[in-house]
This record gives structure tokens, sequence and C-alpha cells, in this order.
């Protein structure tokens, strides 16, 4: 999640992507995401052993802001919201 296009940029791992989002997107959850106003779903992995999933956000938050920007970019060039296409 980021707040808007070359910005902060937020990693994590869920069970219930559309339901952590929403909260993300209303700030139901106080932390990192509604400090830096990150609102904005530009990435998104499925997997289907939560194991994996968590491996990989470890390797995500490892990885350099021009790395997680490269990802980004690859499958949603204009950083577009993608929210909308999880409902």
């Amino acid at each position: 999640m980021t707040n808007k296009q070359l910005g902060t940029i937020y990693t994590g791992v869920t069970s219930n992507p559309v339901k952590r989002i929403y909260e993300h997107k209303n700030n139901i959850t106080k932390g990192f995401t509604s400090r830096y106003g990150c609102h904005l779903l530009v990435y998104i992995e499925f997997h289907d052993d939560m194991s994996y999933a968590i491996e990989r956000e470890k390797i995500l938050k490892r990885m350099s802001r021009a790395e997680k920007i490269q990802i980004i970019e690859s499958e949603n060039p204009y950083w577009k919201d993608l929210y909308e296409m999880l409902l």
C-alpha cells in the first residue's frame, strides 16, 4: 500500500485482504498506514500457503525501495488503486 505514486510504501500480509485493506483505507487500525496515509493498494500477491506468504513478506520488506518500486511498476505502472478489483 502507498499514499501516492512513488510515496511511502507499506508491506503486509493477511488471510483476508478485502477486510484488511478496508481497515487501512478507513484508518480503523492505528499504526503505520494510518500515520502515513497509505490507503492505495498498488500491488498484491496471492499465495495458497500462509507460511509461504509470511516468508514472501519478509523477503519484500528486506528489498530496497528501488526494488519495491520496480516490482510495483512491473505490474501496475500507473500506481492505480487495485482495491476495487478485489470486491
